[in-house]
């Protein structure tokens, strides 16, 4: 291999370390969702996408909001597995769904509890 090419991995893998442990030690990610919910929003309707585009940032707004009050109850490598996920298109609203799938996964609900009531 040559030197670039071997100093753009070791660079890249540290990248990646560091954006591991960020998610991990610092708590939520920042991102930006505005290309995700630009492509949500145009895939709906037409004549509503600016209110498409805006209903669906503030929702990704209170989702972050929520896994940041959350954060901690998830172990830390269900945190790191579910950021390294979202390579594409980051949304708080897949992150906070692997969370939750992880979680559930691991203590899946009784089925003699009651259903719970969903928030109207």
């Amino acid at each position: 291999m040559s030197r670039q090419l071997l100093i753009a991995v070791a660079i890249a893998s540290v990248g990646i370390w560091s954006y591991s442990s960020y998610a991990v030690t610092d708590g939520v990610p920042n991102w930006d969702v505005s290309k995700s919910c630009r492509g949500a929003a145009e895939a709906g309707s037409v004549q509503d996408s600016a209110a498409n585009l805006k209903r669906c940032i503030e929702s990704e707004h209170q989702t972050r909001d929520k896994l940041s009050k959350d954060w901690s109850s998830f172990p830390a490598a269900d945190r790191a597995k579910c950021v390294k996920t979202q390579t594409f298109s980051h949304t708080y609203s897949e992150l906070a769904t692997c969370l939750e799938m992880n979680r559930d996964v691991r203590n899946p609900p009784n089925p003699a509890d009651p259903m719970p009531q969903r928030k109207k």
